[in-house]
C-alpha cells in the first residue's frame, strides 16, 4: 500500500493486474500508460493494442496495467458503496460560475466525507508517487531492469515522476501530450492547461473555411474564419439562452441545450479533429434548424460512467487541496477562483474539480516535489502537437527544460497527443528513440498526412509499404483513441450530470 514505507502498510496491499501484448521479435516489454488519472492499460491494448503495435513494431512487447485504484485494480477507488448510489449521487449542475456556485459547494462537502469514509486508510494511498513507485514492481516482476515506457496525457506525468523518483532506471520515456508537472504538484488552478484550448477552436473554423464547402458545410456560413466563430458562438449563446426541443420519435426525444453541444460536441472534438467534420455537419444542420442529428450525437442521456473515482483521489491526493490552501468561506471561495474563467471558454468546466480540490479531507502522504536538472539514464523523448487544448506545448517546453538532453518533436497540427493526427515522420522519431536511443539534434517538427476536412481519397499517399501500414494504424488510432485527460474535468462535469461516458 505504502511503496515508500513498507512497514506502514502492515497486511495492506493494492493488486495490480497486467496484460501484455506479445511482439515476435521482442525481448523487452515497452510499458504504457494512456493517462486519466483513472485510465486503464486493459482497455487500452484490448481497442488499440494492434495498431499501437504497428506503430511500435514488433520489437518490444507492449505491456500495460490497471493502476491502483483503477478498473480491475483491488481495492478500486471508490466514494460510494455500490454503482447504483454513485448513480444517484455524484451528479451536481456545476457548469453555471455564479448560479450553481451554493450547490456544488454544498455537493462537494458531502462528496469529501464519502470519499474518506469509503476508502478509508488505502484512499491516502492512491497518488501519482505510488502509482510511479509500482512501476518499479512490475518491471522487478518481469526481470526487467531497465524502464521503457510511453505514457500519453496524464502519463507523461505519471512518466516525469518516475523520471525523476527513479533517473537510474530510465532508459527509455516517453512522454507524449504532457502535463506541467510543476502545476500539477505545487499550483492551486493548473492555469495554464487551458492556454491554447480557445487555438484549437480557432482552428476548427480555419480548417474549416480553408477546406471550403464541399468539404466542411458550415463554411456556406461565413466568408472568414472571424465571421464563421462569431456566427456559430452567436447560436450557441442563443441555445444556452432557450434549449432545442428534439423528438426523434416517442422513445427518443428530449432537450438539446448548450452545455450538451458545448462539452460533448465541441470540447470533445478539440481532442480529435477526426470528428471535426462529424460536427461541422451536425452544427451546420441545427443552425439551419435541422437538430436531430446534433441531438443523437451529444444530447442523449446514456447510463455509462466509470465506476471508480481513481481520477477525482489521484487529483486532489497529488495537489494542493483542502482547508490549508483554500479558503472555506463559499463567496472568499469563489473570488479566488473568478479570474480563472477568463482563461478559455472552456474554464467553467473546471468548477467541479475546484469545489472538490477546496473541500478535500484525505491527508496528502506524499512528498514529491518536482525538479529541474534531472539527469536520468538516457534522455527523454518529448512529443507535442502545435496546439493542444488542455496539455499544451509549453507544457512539453517545461518538461524539456527539467529533463537534461531531452528533446521536443513537434507534431505540426491539432489535437491531443501526437496521436490526434496521422504522422509517419513521428512514428519514425520514435522508432529511431525506442530501438537505437536516437534523439533529433535540435527541437524537430513534423507534419501531418491527412487533411482535417475531406475525403479519405485525400491522405497522403505511401509508397513504402510498411509506412502505409504505420498511417492506416495512426489513421485508426486518430478516429477512436479513448482519451483519459488529467483536466478533462470540462467534459467530466457534463458526463456526470447527463450521464454521457467521459471516455
Amino acid at each position: 500500500m505504502d511503496q515508500f514505507d513498507v512497514e506502514n502498510c502492515g497486511s495492506k496491499i493494492f493488486a495490480i493486474p497486467l496484460i501484455r501484448m506479445r511482439g515476435s521479435n521482442a525481448t523487452q516489454n515497452l510499458l504504457l500508460n494512456p493517462g486519466g488519472p483513472g485510465g486503464g492499460g486493459f482497455d487500452l491494448l484490448y481497442r488499440r493494442g494492434e495498431q499501437l503495435k504497428a506503430i511500435v513494431g514488433e520489437g518490444f512487447h507492449l505491456l500495460s496495467f490497471d493502476p491502483r485504484g483503477v478498473n480491475s485494480s483491488k481495492p478500486v477507488a471508490s466514494c460510494y458503496p455500490d454503482d447504483k448510489t454513485r448513480q444517484e449521487l455524484s451528479r451536481v449542475r456545476s457548469l453555471d460560475v455564479l448560479g450553481d456556485s451554493p450547490e456544488v459547494y454544498a455537493w462537494a462537502q458531502n462528496f469529501a466525507r464519502a470519499c474518506h469514509d469509503t476508502m478509508e486508510e488505502y484512499g491516502m494511498y492512491l497518488n501519482t508517487p505510488q502509482t510511479a513507485a509500482d512501476m518499479n514492481s512490475i518491471l522487478d516482476a518481469l526481470g526487467q531492469e531497465d524502464m521503457i515506457y510511453w505514457g500519453f496525457s496524464y502519463g507523461t506525468l505519471l512518466g516525469q515522476t518516475y523520471a525523476e523518483l527513479f533517473p537510474e532506471r530510465s532508459k527509455r520515456v516517453i512522454i507524449d501530450g504532457v502535463v506541467n508537472q510543476f502545476e500539477w504538484y505545487e499550483g492551486l488552478f493548473e492555469a495554464q492547461s487551458l492556454v491554447d484550448t480557445d487555438t484549437v477552436l480557432n482552428g476548427f473554423f480555419d480548417e474549416c473555411i480553408r477546406d471550403g464547402v464541399n468539404n466542411c458545410p458550415l463554411a456556406s456560413l461565413a466568408t472568414s474564419t472571424d465571421e464563421l466563430r462569431d456566427t456559430v458562438l452567436s447560436y450557441m449563446d442563443t441555445l444556452r439562452g432557450q434549449p432545442t426541443s428534439v423528438y426523434i420519435n416517442n422513445s427518443v426525444y428530449g432537450l438539446l441545450d448548450y452545455e450538451k453541444v458545448w462539452y460533448n460536441g465541441f470540447l470533445e472534438a478539440l481532442y480529435k479533429p477526426s470528428l471535426w467534420t462529424a460536427l461541422a455537419d451536425n452544427m451546420y444542420k441545427l443552425i439551419q434548424g435541422n437538430a436531430s442529428d446534433a441531438f443523437l450525437a451529444y444530447g442523449i442521456e446514456e447510463v455509462r460512467d466509470w465506476r471508480h473515482e481513481a481520477n477525482e483521489f489521484i487529483t486532489l491526493n497529488d495537489g494542493m487541496s483542502g482547508p490549508e490552501h483554500w479558503p472555506q468561506d463559499r463567496q472568499a471561495f469563489l473570488d479566488k477562483i473568478m479570474p480563472l474563467f477568463n482563461h478559455s471558454l472552456f474554464s467553467p468546466g473546471q468548477i467541479k474539480t475546484h469545489y472538490m480540490r477546496q473541500q478535500w479531507v484525505v491527508p496528502k502522504t506524499h512528498s514529491y516535489v518536482p525538479r529541474t536538472g534531472i539527469r536520468t539514464a538516457h534522455p527523454l523523448l518529448i512529443l507535442s502537437t502545435t496546439y493542444d487544448p488542455v496539455c499544451p506545448l509549453v507544457a512539453a517546453r517545461s518538461a524539456n527544460e527539467a529533463f537534461e538532453g531531452s528533446q521536443i518533436v513537434e507534431v505540426q497540427g491539432y489535437g491531443h497527443c501526437s496521436i490526434a493526427v496521422p504522422s509517419v515522420c513521428i512514428a519514425k522519431h520514435l522508432r529511431a528513440f525506442l530501438y537505437e536511443g536516437t534523439l533529433p539534434d535540435s527541437y524537430t517538427k513534423c507534419g501531418v498526412d491527412s487533411p482535417y476536412f475531406g475525403p479519405k481519397s485525400a491522405h497522403r499517399h505511401f509508397e513504402d509499404a510498411e509506412e502505409a501500414k504505420i498511417h492506416l494504424a495512426q489513421a485508426q488510432l486518430a478516429r477512436d483513441w479513448a482519451y483519459f485527460a488529467p483536466v478533462r474535468s470540462a467534459h467530466r462535469s457534463i458526463a456526470q450530470h447527463t450521464s454521457i461516458d467521459p471516455k
